[in-house]
């Protein structure tokens, strides 16, 4: 991988989030479905196939990240949960990343033992 694709993507990922922010301060929906789009997975899927030409090795990967958006979810449900029971933003914020690194254990740990998932 050349350091100008390494940049490209960079750029790539940070006008996605700018877009995003900005959106989200217009319409929190619209915002939403900006972040909400697969857009890291399937650029990060054509590259491994540009890279390896194996559509076994991108079947293992989708199937690796559906198993692990699951986990993700968790981040969503208990950050605006906390934050309407009055917690401030940053307690609300730690809990949530915490809940979230425990469901990825759980959630690695189910993939490989269940989901075949190396």
């Amino acid at each position: 991988m050349t350091w100008m694709s390494l940049v490209g993507k960079g750029l790539f990922s940070g006008a996605v989030i700018v877009a995003a922010s900005e959106i989200a301060k217009r319409s929190a929906a619209f915002g939403a479905l900006v972040v909400s789009l697969p857009l890291t997975s399937i650029m990060a899927m054509l590259v491994l196939y540009q890279d390896t030409q194996d559509t076994a090795q991108i079947a293992d990967f989708a199937e690796g990240i559906l198993w692990l958006v699951l986990p993700s979810l968790v981040l969503f449900v208990v950050l605006p949960s906390m934050l309407r029971r009055g917690y401030g933003f940053e307690i609300a914020m730690a809990a949530a990343i915490l809940a979230t690194i425990a469901a990825y254990a759980i959630g690695i740990w189910a993939a490989q033992s269940y989901g075949h998932v190396s």
